[in-house]
């Protein structure tokens, strides 16, 4: 709650309609991931990932905020769990099509579930790991 060292109640004001715009694309993101997890994981023998695992909504039950605190943190709660639980979604599926590092390039970071695929331009370590023909 870094906002409560900060005088700027006028710019805090003036960005919440920026902040809570998202809202309609995160519910848009949240249905249509829902449905690719429950459609295209089983049909790939992936298991399906817990939405609870990622996505915690508590911090309302706090009687010490305020209440636009509590929704606040409502909303940070929703928007940061989805946007873990689509990552690992997007991981999972990552990592049944594909298996191989991007190039390597300054600053990039690349996600942690790339550590076990194959380096990027290693063709014949392509083909051992997943036993390809030509």
């Amino acid at each position: 709650m870094e906002y409560r060292r900060y005088s700027r109640k006028l710019k805090h004001l003036a960005s919440t309609p920026f902040i809570w715009s998202t809202v309609i694309p995160l519910v848009i993101l949240d249905i249509f991931t829902e449905i690719y997890h429950h459609v295209c994981f089983p049909l790939y023998g992936i298991p399906l990932v817990h939405r609870k695992t990622y996505i915690r909504i508590d911090r309302y039950k706090l009687q010490y905020l305020k209440w636009f605190e509590k929704l606040n943190c409502a909303f940070c709660g929703y928007a940061n769990g989805l946007l873990h639980y689509a990552f690992v979604i997007a991981g999972e599926t990552e990592k049944y099509w594909c298996g191989i590092k991007h190039k390597k390039y300054k600053g990039f970071l690349p996600p942690s579930h790339h550590e076990g695929f194959v380096e990027y331009g290693d063709e014949k370590g392509l083909q051992r790991k997943y036993r390809l023909k030509n």
